[in-house]
């Protein structure tokens, strides 16, 4: 049986690993490095105060930490402060996410906190 204090360790490294980042700040050059190198992307539409934006960060850098996953470059662009950004990638809400493979964008969903979901949007930029 798992006592009161395990419980609450293990709660507590769990929510200081949900806060762990796996993207960078969105940068014009490291994108477009990003794209003609032919990388694996992901652009994170996020705001400090969307839980499901708090959701998604754990996922996003446990799939980063995977082998497969090595060339992934997650980078961020915040809702409430970048809107040029948001129109220039058409988003049109915090917690989207749009995947590209090199220059090309494959894919994007909105809202989504399903792991396996997820991983196999971003599988389909490997």
């Amino acid at each position: 049986m798992i006592s009161r204090r395990a419980l609450l360790l293990t709660t507590a490294l769990l929510a200081i690993a949900g806060e762990a980042l796996a993207a960078e700040p969105f940068d014009e050059a490291a994108f477009a490095a990003a794209q003609a190198a032919g990388r694996p992307i992901v652009v994170e539409v996020t705001a400090p105060w969307c839980p499901i934006c708090k959701a998604q960060r754990p996922l996003l850098k446990a799939l980063s930490e995977q082998p497969r996953f090595k060339d992934l470059a997650v980078y961020e662009i915040d809702f409430d402060t970048q809107k040029a950004l948001m129109r220039r990638f058409d988003a049109r809400m915090q917690s989207t996410l749009i995947v590209f493979k090199g220059g090309q964008e494959i894919g994007r969903s909105v809202g989504e906190t399903q792991g396996e979901w997820i991983e196999s949007l971003v599988e389909k930029a490997l």
